[in-house]
């Protein structure tokens, strides 16, 4: 190659080279607000704060996170909005499997499925949370609105549940938990505590459910033995909301009009709340038999024992039982349902009042409903049960503190 070809090469070299530099790289396209989002739950890292500012947020699919130590925080309980009702993939809004966990300040409404699921998780705070589906009391909601399961250390507060098809906070196979401070309505189940064990649910107001509070314990789960339970300060108001849950959820079994029922649990402390207009009943207090269905867990203990209630008071209710034994007793007194139901299912070995005790409740009226032998003699003597239980300890959690 000649002197001259060479130059004339090295001087478009340099040309390319120039026009090179002065080319700007194409921009990459801007990530939506829920590939932004999802993002930051993937690559969060412990201690992060993730920050959703105020507004009305469109999300199409399922958001999770896996990483402890992760707090998501929103602007306000009405003001952070993660909006699904355009959802086409998952079955939550957000799902977390991740320890030391805080969401707060945020709304998640109409979700396909349960709004927020906490599955096997330690040290979680719902804080200021809304779920909520907007369309009303539907059978398509939903089942559940705050979820935690199968998690221990557990603070719910300041929350408020509406609309879910089964319950509105529901913690189940849970240990260690305090629910304060929330508002639950037109929920099939307000609040729901589900063979858990150590709970303290307080200063809640649950009205227009199905259900206003249920402490239920169920066969055929990985963790059973519900127990210590302490549901007290709460007002339990006009929980008269038709049942809208799908066919087949138990939950389905649950009069309209029910203030409190605890099902087959056991050491649950009832005390300073109000109930008032709750139409089948204030309070119900139930063995497994009652749901008619057979129990085919071998280790399973169907009957409530060490009920103590005391302290509350009570004012209307009983007034339109949904319930074919309440409505037969009404109608063979012509009077409105007692406040404390009882459904008479004895523990082999137990007397009446290892089962239930009942104090300085007022006038409140009660009625043991003889649900062993058929009802065939509801009775409403309930001197048996003018006794008391220990009372239970305090729910002492660090995120709980003042």
């Amino acid at each position: 190659m000649n002197i001259q070809a060479s130059k004339l090469i090295a001087l478009i070299s340099i040309c390319a080279l120039l026009v090179a530099c002065g080319q700007e790289e194409p921009a990459l396209p801007e990530l939506s607000f829920e590939e932004s989002l999802q993002q930051q739950l993937i690559q969060a890292q412990p201690g992060d704060v993730i920050e959703i500012p105020a507004g009305i947020h469109e999300l199409t699919r399922s958001l999770s996170l896996n990483v402890p130590g992760v707090t998501i925080r929103g602007a306000g309980i009405d003001s952070t909005i993660l909006s699904f009702k355009n959802q086409i993939q998952g079955a939550e809004g957000l799902l977390v499997n991740a320890d030391d966990f805080v969401i707060e300040d945020l709304a998640i409404e109409d979700t396909v499925g349960d709004a927020l699921k906490i599955n096997d998780s330690t040290n979680v705070t719902i804080r200021n949370v809304r779920t909520e589906w907007t369309g009303g009391a539907l059978t398509s909601n939903g089942a559940y609105g705050i979820y935690p399961v199968q998690s221990r250390n557990i603070l719910i507060d300041g929350a408020v549940a509406i609309g879910a098809s089964d319950a509105g906070i529901y913690v189940g196979q849970s240990t260690q938990i305090i629910v304060r401070n929330s508002r639950v309505e037109y929920n099939v189940a307000g609040i729901e505590i589900e063979n858990s064990t150590f709970a303290d649910v307080y200063n809640n107001v649950a009205s227009n459910n199905t259900g206003g509070i249920l402490v239920f314990d169920l066969p055929n789960l990985p963790v059973q033995g519900g127990r210590n339970t302490r549901i007290f300060n709460n007002q339990i108001i006009n929980n008269n909301t038709e049942n809208f849950a799908p066919e087949g959820n138990i939950v389905g079994n649950v009069p309209a009009g029910t203030g409190l029922m605890i099902l087959a649990n056991d050491n649950i402390e009832v005390f300073g709340n109000e109930f008032t207009g709750n139409d089948s009943a204030n309070v119900l207090i139930v063995s497994y038999y009652i749901t008619g269905t057979a129990i085919e867990d071998p280790d399973y203990d169907p009957f409530p024992e060490s009920i103590y209630i005391h302290n509350n008071h009570f004012s209307g209710g009983g007034s339109k039982p949904d319930s074919e034994p309440l409505a037969l007793l009404q109608a063979a007194t012509g009077q409105a349902i007692p406040d404390i139901v009882w459904d008479g299912t004895l523990v082999p070995g137990k007397l009446p009042q290892n089962i239930l005790c009942l104090a300085e409740n007022g006038e409140a009226t009660f009625v043991n409903l003889d649900a062993s032998n058929d009802f065939a003699a509801p009775s409403f003597d309930s001197s048996a049960h003018q006794c008391s239980l220990p009372r239970l300890r305090m729910i002492s959690l660090k995120s709980a503190a003042p």
